[in-house]
């Protein structure tokens, strides 16, 4: 790759065991990555009734890539292929690791990879008195259920993980902060962000607060925004490569400090 970031120091907030390919490609790029994880990521069981009620869905609606590998822990490491429901997944990345699971995806959004870009797509909109369930983490958004109840489906939930706030050594971030030796911040949900902000004093999440932040939709640069940061960049997709891009943009001088 070209030295797209030269000297570019970025943190990147990913959970352990996801962020590594952001920060070989931020490297690759002539920058350096920081990676704090502000999320943990653990699986949750669900009890084997809950499991059977998927496999008998007429819809089963993954929303992260996490869902997909959790969901593939619960079921023993192959989802059975008989009878198997309708799969919709909430973006590229979700669809792929599906696909790469032997699962065909029968619906995803082409550019709005989100809930709301999910229920823009044709396959959802007439779900009168079908069974769907959304596989997730314990918590998650409730849109995407009220949405599709108020277009008649019957609504469940597998839970298949859930988050926490880390136990981490944060002084490598304390002393980027204090040094000054950072100039740009990942965060892909607001869970993160919030965490991220837990994790420092108030002095040094004023530092924070003044760095440009790169997000990962409208909805968490909203979030940013009400919690006072000061720069915040919407990446046009929640990809590595296209937080990349935003990050070459960004250092090119070609964002404002708008929200996206």
């Amino acid at each position: 790759m070209t030295s797209a970031l030269p000297g570019s120091r970025i943190l990147v907030t990913r959970p352990a065991g996801q962020a590594d390919v952001l920060c070989k490609i931020i490297e690759q790029s002539g920058g350096k990555a920081l990676h704090l994880p502000t999320l943990e990521i653990i699986a949750n069981a669900p009890e084997p009734q809950s499991l059977q009620c998927a496999l008998n869905a007429d819809w089963l609606i993954f929303t992260s890539t996490n869902a997909v590998d959790f969901a593939l822990s619960a079921f023993s490491g192959t989802m059975p292929g008989t009878n198997q429901p309708c799969i919709a997944a909430v973006g590229a990345a979700t669809a792929k690791s599906l696909r790469l699971a032997g699962w065909q995806v029968d619906c995803v959004p082409i550019h709005d990879y989100s809930s709301e870009g999910l229920l823009a797509e044709p396959q959802l909109a007439d779900v009168t008195g079908k069974t769907c369930i959304i596989v997730r983490g314990v918590g998650g958004r409730e849109k995407l259920a009220a949405a599709l109840r108020s277009r008649g489906a019957f609504v469940g939930y597998l839970e298949v993980y859930s988050r926490q706030r880390p136990t981490a050594d944060i002084r490598p971030l304390t002393d980027s902060l204090m040094e000054c030796q950072l100039d740009a911040v990942t965060v892909t949900s607001v869970e993160a962000l919030h965490n991220l902000l837990a994790m420092l004093d108030n002095r040094l999440a004023d530092l924070l607060r003044a760095l440009p932040l790169i997000v990962m939709s409208d909805r968490i640069a909203q979030t940013a925004e009400q919690l006072g940061f000061k720069q915040i960049i919407a990446s046009r997709q929640p990809t590595d490569t296209a937080i990349l891009e935003t990050l070459t943009t960004l250092f090119n001088g070609e964002h404002s400090g708008r929200i996206n």
